[in-house]
């Protein structure tokens, strides 16, 4: 379960000193980050002609609108410092690109639809490449790439590098509109990153669609054969003793069997929501947040996520299944001038 809650600032004033005019310029910076909030019951007072942030970047191709090329491009800045607690530590201010992306999505005809997204992440003063070509600096790759056809109003499905996840909402969020300021720390709603994954995408085919309230989403995959640091060692968590040790390493993609054979070739997951009062939008995979109180949203889902002999352990030189589960609640709702935004979640991983 998750609990949120607005964060508090406390300014005190000793002295005037350095340490105070860098609270000072701290405090500044918040209300002005404040002010420039646009209050949930303005929106309905912007001129949707003359707002250019709001207007779609969309190019039609035909005179109805049914198809069209839509281009979503966002940049996330962060600006930190270090700990202005330790009054002996000297302030020192660095800005970073948290995350850089383009979306183009083409919906070539009513039934079908073609998506791309590239992007960096985390490009700080410590990994900027001299020339932009440093294998280990953070730099623009391949997000998403996926295909998708229309088979009934009901069914859509898919396939490619794609972000259609299983096991919860939280699991598919959109980086645009998180409900706190990033994805949760530790990453176990991306739990399979960089091990099964590229970076939270697998390849695969997936399988999406509602019926009337019931919203659905499933695929089938293809994971990576070259994990982060060759996988994910989980020994350490269940050696209790020299003598009790499990030396399970999520890396079984990569380990043949005794006859040479490869296995966990496979991934199935899903994820199933109801949505109690508005629907929301399934064209893309990404999950919003928050809405501000725009709409009235209740939904609950549960979800899972199977990878047949995902798991190896040298010990006993043999496969495991990975097989998680999960269940989860949101609520978004305006209550007067106002929102209330909530999100639960309960999670059983299984890694053995």
């Amino acid at each position: 379960m998750q609990l949120f809650h607005s964060p508090q600032f406390d300014l005190k004033f000793n002295s005037v000193n350095n340490k105070t005019v860098h609270y000072f310029l701290v405090y500044i910076i918040i209300l002005f980050v404040s002010f420039c909030i646009v209050p949930t019951n303005a929106q309905d007072n912007i001129d949707q002609k003359n707002d250019d942030v709001s207007t779609p970047l969309i190019v039609k191709l035909d005179e109805i609108g049914e198809k069209y090329i839509r281009f979503i491009l966002w940049h996330q800045i962060w600006l930190s410092t270090n700990n202005l607690s330790n009054e002996n530590t000297s302030t020192d201010w660095s800005i970073s690109l948290r995350r850089s992306r383009m979306i183009a999505y083409a919906q070539i005809s009513p039934q079908f639809l073609l998506f791309t997204h590239i992007g960096l992440n985390s490009l700080s003063p410590n990994n900027l490449s001299a020339l932009g070509n440093d294998g280990d600096a953070s730099q623009l790759f391949l997000h998403g790439a996926w295909g998708e056809i229309k088979i009934l109003d009901e069914l859509h499905v898919g396939g490619g590098l794609h972000y259609w996840k299983g096991l919860t909402r939280s699991a598919n969020n959109s980086t645009l509109s998180f409900m706190t300021m990033d994805q949760s720390r530790p990453f176990y709603a991306w739990h399979s990153l960089g091990i099964t994954d590229q970076f939270a995408r697998h390849l695969g085919i997936y399988a999406k669609g509602r019926v009337g309230k019931l919203e659905y989403r499933m695929a089938w995959n293809t994971p990576s054969r070259s994990p982060l640091n060759d996988g994910a060692d989980y020994s350490h968590r269940f050696q209790k003793d020299v003598t009790d040790q499990t030396s399970l390493t999520y890396n079984g993609v990569s380990t043949p069997d005794a006859n040479g054979q490869q296995k966990g070739n496979t991934i199935i997951e899903g994820y199933f929501k109801y949505n109690f009062f508005d629907n929301e939008s399934i064209k893309l995979p990404f999950y919003t947040g928050t809405y501000l109180g725009k709409k009235k949203v209740f939904s609950v889902g549960g979800g899972f996520f199977y990878h047949p002999d995902g798991m190896y352990d040298e010990l006993n030189a043999n496969h495991r299944d990975v097989a998680h589960m999960a269940i989860d609640a949101f609520l978004d709702m305006p209550i007067g001038d106002n929102a209330l935004n909530a999100y639960a979640s309960y999670w059983k991983f299984n890694y053995e």
